[in-house]
């Protein structure tokens, strides 16, 4: 049966139904969604930031912004954010920047501003005051937690569980945690509406604005206002586009444009979302129980975040959400352009691999993975790296967030500072080491600036990320995690990439278009005339044949212990068979 006739459409719908002279035909039901991009990407451990007591305080800040912004732009800088909130200068741009990888509108100012006067520039005072408010927002906690009922939206979570887990690596975190346990992206869009749900009174709160009636003091909202919930949330399905809140909204659906819209009681709208997202929540349930009775579909977006077997689907793509690499083990394994559906990657539970995503995207996660090089193309918003051991991440990006990592080393083309929070130790950072043939083009695309790296100045934040209900104990935020250190100039080495893409990929990179540091370029050109050098006594030497073998043998000794000891040696074996 179609899924439109299981489904009864959700009650916010002012057009859910076409009517004609002869006919009466039933749209597709358009359903309310979380944003995923605030919750995953979106979040900061800075407890200056994070508000426990709803709206009320925030209510005193966002007024106090408003003095003193410009009342025509509602636009707050950096140093008016840091005044405001009694924080450093440095977080106060770090919060700028985190709303800049988030926001749901791509024209805005602080997305299209180039990064070092991002500050400056600032971020509008409204879409500020909803980031604040999801700083209290806890990630889902695995279905198997023993406190889950309880502790799912307290803060901070002070569960012994916690406590336990604080002794495991992050790799034995994860894995600690099976599969069936592991929430599932409908898990997690239900979480992240059921908090919405909790805090929606609140949230408006924000936006509204105060008006005396007839009796008593009352809240109303515009459509202008209305449309700073789109950072939030958004309507639409699968493979349609997102709709704006106002143009779904039955209140404003029909507004003339010419004529500004006049604002509504903030309670109607409470109600209309409210009717929404319990419409969405239901509709979330009943596919689930549709699951558990029929067979699963690998290739679903609701896909668990867990190990599968290397006989499962690798990749599974999502119209609306991010696509999935999953399982790979033991193997090389590439993603083009082509390969992609829609503008996110996740790439889950890979071990002892190399994988390459050599196309141009907004957001990348890396999670729970170990003993693998991943090669990102352009991520032109944020990428995150969670729960990693003994991973080489080769990223170009506008930012990047790594948390509860270990041993891992990061080869970055970044425009803003790497973001290092959680349980990190013995990580490294070095300048970008690679190059294919359409780089430039997914650069230029996705807006990142080569000629500005940060890879070197990276920012650590708390031990705890207190968003995370999985890494420790509460109670010690304010500690310092590790930083990380820079990979030694004659260690570093570059990463090439087999060009297995001819005829398919012809670009115009021929270089690694973000420039080296002065001590790496040093490096690199001594390594260079030490190569040239002993090539040129190989060749001026007169040996005899007894002595080329031996030399010829030695060499090819040394290029496989190097091939083995870094691993590169599944590369080989991939090539050969292609």
């Amino acid at each position: 049966m179609p899924e439109s006739d299981e489904q009864p459409p959700p009650p916010s719908t002012p057009s859910s139904t076409t009517t004609t002279t002869t006919t009466t035909t039933t749209a597709p039901p358009i359903y309310i969604h979380p944003r995923r991009e605030p919750f995953e990407h979106g979040l900061l451990p800075i407890p200056k930031i994070i508000f426990t007591d709803g709206s009320q305080t925030l209510v005193s800040i966002r007024n106090k912004l408003l003095s003193l912004s410009s009342t025509s732009s509602y636009r707050a800088n950096s140093e008016a954010i840091a005044e405001s909130l009694q924080i450093s200068n440095e977080n106060a741009r770090l919060v700028i920047e985190t709303i800049a990888s988030v926001l749901h509108n791509d024209s805005d100012p602080i997305v299209t501003v180039n990064s070092l006067q991002i500050g400056s520039v600032g971020v509008n005072v409204f879409d500020l005051m909803l980031f604040l408010y999801i700083q209290s927002y806890k990630r889902l906690l695995p279905k198997g937690h023993k406190d889950s009922a309880a502790v799912a939206d307290v803060w901070p979570s002070t569960s012994t569980f916690d406590g336990f887990l604080s002794a495991l690596s992050p790799l034995q975190l994860v894995r600690s945690n099976s599969r069936r346990f592991m929430p599932s992206q409908a898990d997690e869009e239900a979480h992240q509406l059921s908090y919405l749900q909790k805090h929606l009174g609140n949230i408006l709160s924000l936006l509204a604005e105060s008006v005396e009636g007839d009796t008593e003091e009352s809240l109303v909202l515009s459509m202008e206002k209305l449309e700073h919930l789109g950072f939030l949330i958004f309507f639409g399905e699968k493979g349609s586009e997102r709709i704006p809140l106002s143009q779904n909204a039955p209140f404003f659906a029909n507004s003339d444009p010419e004529m500004p819209a006049v604002p509504v009681p903030a309670a109607q709208v409470h109600d209309w979302l409210l009717e929404n997202i319990a419409s969405a929540l239901t509709r979330i349930t009943e596919r689930a129980s549709a699951k558990e009775n029929g067979p699963t579909i690998a290739s679903d977006q609701d896909m668990p975040m867990a190990d599968v077997s290397a006989s499962s689907v690798k990749s599974s793509p999502s119209p609306r959400g991010p696509s999935f690499i999953e399982g790979i083990s033991k193997s090389s394994y590439v993603r083009l352009r082509n390969d992609i559906k829609g503008s996110s990657v996740k790439v889950i539970n890979c071990h002892e691999s190399v994988i390459y995503i050599l196309a141009p995207l907004k957001y990348a996660t890396v999670y729970g993975c170990s003993d693998a090089t991943i090669v990102l193309g352009a991520v032109g918003k944020a990428v995150r790296v969670e729960h990693c051991e003994r991973v080489h991440v080769i990223a170009a990006a506008k930012r990047i967030c790594i948390a509860n990592c270990r041993e891992c080393v990061f080869f970055l083309g970044v425009n803003q500072t790497p973001l290092l929070v959680g349980d990190n130790h013995k990580l490294q950072v070095a300048p970008y080491n690679t190059f294919y043939p359409l780089l430039e083009e997914h650069l230029k695309e996705v807006g990142i600036d080569p000629t500005i790296n940060r890879w070197d100045s990276p920012v650590a934040l708390g031990v705890v990320d207190p968003h995370d209900s999985l890494s420790h104990p509460a109670g010690v935020s304010d500690v310092q995690t590790e930083s990380a250190s820079p990979v030694d100039p004659d260690q570093f080495t570059n990463f090439l990439i087999p060009n297995w893409f001819e005829g398919q990929q012809s670009g115009s990179t021929k270089d690694n278009p973000f420039p080296f540091p002065d001590a790496y370029l040093a490096s690199q050109q001594r390594n260079h005339k030490n190569l040239e050098e002993t090539k040129r006594i190989l060749k001026d030497n007169e040996l005899d044949e007894s002595r080329k073998r031996e030399v010829a043998t030695a060499l090819h000794v040394c290029f496989k212990d190097w091939l083995y000891a870094s691993g590169n040696i599944r590369q080989l074996y991939c090539l050969q068979g292609e």
